[in-house]
């Protein structure tokens, strides 16, 4: 197995070494329902399938049309048809698996398409703490304005890997507290980048970002095994980090440019 290299210094946040724990998610015998390789506030898993807009209990005012409406999975999905590559190389979605999974780019986001492994570390509560996880790390890449770490069964987040010389997250405007709309099936969900993972493996989000999307978020057995598209854009951020209904409007607004946009 590749050694996780170390996480470097963010300017935005404090952030954690490498966590052998990280790299141990990705070498446990993958369950029957999965396959698989850094954001803030709560969520609500019996949420329907496209988050509310509060817009949308508004009376229409001039001009308002389909820019007004929430995007779908279906919109996003369209726009991240094509892929050129912004990665060097692939990644795997788990240890010994085939490279196959590229970090595709535009002129606003950088995305991929994955499964999703179940990140529990951080603070540790109920459903992510050293018993229910036997690769629990008490940390997280990125942690929130009080210096805590965050917690991945309240905050939704994603996993970005670690930089190599794959790919650097940080050369494409990506940071911790980065806005990520995150598409499974027919349901689009917004995240922030908290916490960073294997420098070969991609594909991974909280307990909560699973849990919102209707994917199991057991940390043992949970995850998708396929069919996750991961958008982040590029010079977001949310402040703090654990802000999620920031980051849930900054998503909404960020995605509808995406999709109404040619970058």
């Amino acid at each position: 197995m590749t050694p996780v290299p170390l996480r470097h210094a963010d300017p935005v946040t404090p952030r954690r070494d490498a966590d052998p724990a990280a790299a141990a998610r990705h070498s446990r015998p993958v369950a029957p329902r999965r396959g698989a390789d850094l954001v803030t506030p709560r969520h609500d898993p019996a949420a329907p399938h496209s988050d509310p807009d509060p817009a949308a209990s508004r009376p229409p005012g001039p001009g308002a049309g389909r820019s007004a409406d929430p995007v779908s999975a279906a919109d996003l999905l369209a726009r991240v048809r094509a892929c050129t590559p912004v990665s060097r190389g692939r990644y795997r979605t788990d240890q010994g698996s085939r490279a196959t999974v590229p970090v595709c780019g535009t002129r606003d986001a950088v995305f991929w398409k994955a499964d999703m492994d179940i990140d529990c570390d951080g603070r540790p509560g109920r459903h992510c703490n050293a018993r229910t996880d036997p690769h629990f790390s008490a940390s997280t890449a990125f942690a929130r304005s009080d210096g805590r770490p965050l917690s991945a069964e309240k905050l939704p987040y994603v996993v970005v890997p670690a930089p190599s010389a794959v790919w650097n997250y940080r050369s494409d405007g990506v940071r911790g507290g980065s806005v990520a709309a995150v598409v499974y099936r027919d349901r689009v969900r917004y995240a922030v980048v908290g916490d960073t993972g294997p420098g070969g493996i991609i594909g991974e989000a909280s307990y909560a970002a699973a849990e919102s999307l209707g994917i199991d978020p057991d940390p043992r057995a949970g995850g998708a095994p396929s069919g996750v598209t991961y958008i982040v854009f590029k010079d977001s951020a949310v402040t703090p980090v654990e802000d999620h209904e920031a980051a849930v409007a900054k998503g909404k607004r960020l995605a509808r440019e995406f999709v109404n946009g040619d970058g």
